[in-house]
Protein backbone atom coordinates (compact mmCIF):
# COMPACT_ATOMS: atom_id res chain seq x y z
CA UNK A 1 0.00 0.00 0.00
CA UNK A 2 1.24 3.23 -0.63
CA UNK A 3 0.34 7.01 0.55
CA UNK A 4 0.61 10.26 0.32
CA UNK A 5 0.17 12.51 3.51
CA UNK A 6 -0.45 15.95 3.42
CA UNK A 7 -0.88 18.34 6.20
CA UNK A 8 -3.59 20.79 5.85
CA UNK A 9 -5.47 23.35 7.09
CA UNK A 10 -8.34 22.56 4.99
CA UNK A 11 -9.38 19.94 2.48
CA UNK A 12 -12.40 18.75 0.65
CA UNK A 13 -13.42 15.99 -2.19
CA UNK A 14 -16.29 16.63 -4.08
CA UNK A 15 -18.30 14.48 -6.54
CA UNK A 16 -20.74 15.39 -8.90
CA UNK A 17 -20.55 19.22 -7.61
CA UNK A 18 -21.55 17.79 -4.68
CA UNK A 19 -19.31 17.66 -1.09
CA UNK A 20 -18.13 14.06 0.14
CA UNK A 21 -15.66 14.99 2.62
CA UNK A 22 -14.50 17.85 4.39
CA UNK A 23 -12.04 18.64 7.39
CA UNK A 24 -9.93 21.36 8.56
CA UNK A 25 -6.62 20.93 10.41
CA UNK A 26 -5.29 17.23 10.22
CA UNK A 27 -4.71 14.89 7.04
CA UNK A 28 -5.37 14.64 3.72
CA UNK A 29 -4.45 11.18 3.02
CA UNK A 30 -4.36 9.76 -0.59
CA UNK A 31 -4.22 5.80 -0.60
CA UNK A 32 -3.29 3.27 -3.46
CA UNK A 33 -3.86 -0.52 -2.97
CA UNK A 34 -2.18 -3.51 -4.40
CA UNK A 35 -2.84 -7.34 -4.25
CA UNK A 36 -0.20 -8.16 -2.12
CA UNK A 37 -1.70 -5.78 0.75
CA UNK A 38 -3.64 -7.39 3.92
CA UNK A 39 -4.14 -6.20 7.28
CA UNK A 40 -0.84 -5.89 8.54
CA UNK A 41 -0.44 -3.44 5.89
CA UNK A 42 -3.48 -1.76 7.11
CA UNK A 43 -2.62 -2.14 11.07
CA UNK A 44 0.55 -0.41 10.33
CA UNK A 45 0.18 2.32 7.98
CA UNK A 46 -2.68 3.16 10.41
CA UNK A 47 -0.46 3.25 13.23
CA UNK A 48 1.89 5.22 11.42
CA UNK A 49 -0.43 8.13 10.46
CA UNK A 50 -1.86 8.33 13.59
CA UNK A 51 1.30 8.98 15.50
CA UNK A 52 3.54 10.82 13.01
CA UNK A 53 4.81 13.75 14.52
CA UNK A 54 4.26 16.48 11.77
CA UNK A 55 1.70 19.01 13.43
CA UNK A 56 4.15 22.00 15.39
CA UNK A 57 4.09 22.30 18.97
CA UNK A 58 4.13 24.92 21.29
CA UNK A 59 7.57 25.92 20.31
CA UNK A 60 6.83 25.51 16.52
CA UNK A 61 8.86 22.23 16.34
CA UNK A 62 6.51 19.12 14.02
CA UNK A 63 6.76 17.42 17.52
CA UNK A 64 3.12 16.31 17.37
CA UNK A 65 0.52 14.25 16.28
CA UNK A 66 -2.79 14.17 14.36
CA UNK A 67 -4.22 12.71 17.75
CA UNK A 68 -2.61 15.02 20.12
CA UNK A 69 -3.57 18.32 17.96
CA UNK A 70 -7.05 16.88 17.72
CA UNK A 71 -7.09 17.04 13.87
CA UNK A 72 -9.10 15.05 10.96
CA UNK A 73 -8.72 12.78 8.33
CA UNK A 74 -10.05 12.70 4.93
CA UNK A 75 -8.82 9.61 3.10
CA UNK A 76 -8.94 9.63 -0.49
CA UNK A 77 -8.65 6.22 -2.74
CA UNK A 78 -6.09 6.71 -5.87
CA UNK A 79 -5.29 3.76 -8.11
CA UNK A 80 -2.43 6.02 -9.85
CA UNK A 81 -0.44 5.88 -7.25
CA UNK A 82 0.62 2.40 -8.16
CA UNK A 83 2.00 3.52 -11.53
CA UNK A 84 4.74 2.68 -13.23
CA UNK A 85 6.67 4.35 -15.78
CA UNK A 86 9.65 2.27 -16.51
CA UNK A 87 8.36 1.75 -19.79
CA UNK A 88 7.59 4.22 -22.63
CA UNK A 89 5.39 7.65 -21.59
CA UNK A 90 2.29 6.15 -20.87
CA UNK A 91 1.85 5.14 -17.14
CA UNK A 92 0.81 1.33 -16.72
CA UNK A 93 -1.45 0.75 -13.39
CA UNK A 94 -0.82 -3.46 -13.63
CA UNK A 95 0.38 -3.37 -9.99
CA UNK A 96 -2.80 -1.25 -8.27
CA UNK A 97 -5.43 -3.74 -7.02
CA UNK A 98 -8.88 -3.88 -9.04
CA UNK A 99 -11.75 -3.41 -7.27
CA UNK A 100 -13.06 -6.36 -5.63
CA UNK A 101 -9.53 -6.37 -4.04
CA UNK A 102 -9.14 -2.62 -3.31
CA UNK A 103 -12.64 -1.79 -1.86
CA UNK A 104 -12.71 -4.22 0.94
CA UNK A 105 -9.10 -3.02 1.83
CA UNK A 106 -10.24 0.98 1.42
CA UNK A 107 -13.02 0.00 3.85
CA UNK A 108 -10.98 -1.98 6.21
CA UNK A 109 -8.02 1.01 6.34
CA UNK A 110 -11.10 3.41 7.32
CA UNK A 111 -12.45 1.74 10.18
CA UNK A 112 -8.65 1.01 11.38
CA UNK A 113 -8.05 5.04 11.34
CA UNK A 114 -11.31 5.58 12.81
CA UNK A 115 -10.24 3.23 15.63
CA UNK A 116 -6.58 4.02 15.74
CA UNK A 117 -7.54 8.37 16.06
CA UNK A 118 -10.77 7.99 17.84
CA UNK A 119 -12.92 9.62 15.85
CA UNK A 120 -14.66 9.48 12.75
CA UNK A 121 -12.81 9.82 9.03
CA UNK A 122 -13.88 11.41 6.06
CA UNK A 123 -14.04 10.05 2.81
CA UNK A 124 -14.34 10.28 -1.09
CA UNK A 125 -16.27 7.75 -3.28
CA UNK A 126 -14.02 4.88 -4.34
CA UNK A 127 -13.92 5.00 -7.93
CA UNK A 128 -15.20 8.01 -8.37
CA UNK A 129 -14.19 11.01 -10.63
CA UNK A 130 -13.33 13.37 -7.62
CA UNK A 131 -12.52 16.96 -7.07
CA UNK A 132 -10.14 17.11 -4.23
CA UNK A 133 -9.40 21.02 -2.76
CA UNK A 134 -6.48 21.33 -0.31
CA UNK A 135 -4.62 23.88 1.38
CA UNK A 136 -1.30 21.93 2.39
CA UNK A 137 0.49 23.93 5.84
CA UNK A 138 3.99 23.88 5.98
CA UNK A 139 3.75 22.41 2.91
CA UNK A 140 4.22 18.95 4.87
CA UNK A 141 4.10 15.77 2.63
CA UNK A 142 4.96 12.42 3.06
CA UNK A 143 5.37 9.44 1.08
CA UNK A 144 4.70 5.74 2.61
CA UNK A 145 4.93 2.43 1.19
CA UNK A 146 4.35 -0.39 3.20
CA UNK A 147 6.28 -2.70 1.02
CA UNK A 148 9.25 -0.37 1.88
CA UNK A 149 9.59 0.61 5.28
CA UNK A 150 12.12 3.17 5.87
Amino acid sequence: MRVVIQRVSNANVKVDGNISGKIGTGLLIFAGFEDADNTDDITWISNKICNLRIFNDADGVMNTSIKEVDGNILLISQFTLHASTKKGNRPSYIKASKPPVAIPLYEQLIQQLKNDLGKDVETGIFGADMKVELVNDGPVTIIIDTKDKE
